[in-house]
């Protein structure tokens, strides 16, 4: 009977798309709460689980890589790739719990497109990472990955006409603060979606 003394990987990819789906239902529940805004505990709560959920499969892979000798690429790429999945959730849910804790009371269109933005880039960076297992979809992963520079930069555009409003007439100096800061960490989370296309980019250039 022959035996591989060599462990081999399993669950990476696997893991590696249970985290983009922690993403968008964070960034779902999270648009459906700018469209109808509720100072309800449940979606805060629901947001709360997400990012538990998404940190304890960011330290799986964490762990299955240092017990993990031959990996699907390079190491780092994996290290990488996993930490930068679990900021899109952590980003959300803190901007969702500060929202709570700075006692908002409304959403405004601006949060509204935003959250639109940042869901359209969640699901569209989920498709990306579900072909990576399948080196013959390499081109269609491509093609997700400019779809994602695209609408970081919507995102931007939608970041300054947000912030713009803020300005508007005779604002309240703590409301500015405070809108500022939400749209700022909307738009952090929509970035960090973009260092995910960056990164799924550099890994297929890696096995090219």
């Amino acid at each position: 009977m022959a035996f591989n003394l060599i462990p081999k990987e399993e669950k990476f990819f696997e893991l590696f798309e249970a985290q983009a789906a922690h993403n968008v239902a964070a960034a779902k529940v999270f648009r459906e709460l700018a469209m109808k805004w509720t100072r309800d505990m449940a979606p805060f709560d629901r947001l709360r689980d997400i990012e538990h959920e998404a940190d304890m499969t960011c330290h799986e892979i964490y762990d299955k890589l240092n017990r993990t000798f031959v990996t699907p690429f390079d190491r780092e790429d994996i290290r990488e790739l996993a930490g930068e999945l679990d900021t899109v959730v952590d980003l959300i849910e803190s901007v969702g719990r500060r929202m709570y804790l700075y006692q908002i009371d409304h959403a405004t269109d601006d949060l509204v497109r935003l959250t639109d933005i940042l869901w359209q880039c969640t699901e569209t960076v989920r498709k990306a990472v579900a072909e990576m297992k399948t080196p013959e979809k390499s081109r269609r992963v491509l093609d997700y990955c400019i779809e994602v520079n695209r609408l970081e930069n919507a995102g931007d555009q939608a970041l300054g006409v947000a912030i713009g409003k803020l300005f508007q007439g005779k604002p309240d100096p703590l409301e500015v603060m405070k809108w500022k800061e939400i749209y700022d960490t909307i738009e952090q989370a929509i970035d960090k979606c973009e260092d995910v296309a960056h990164t799924l980019e550099t890994i297929l250039v890696k096995q090219a």
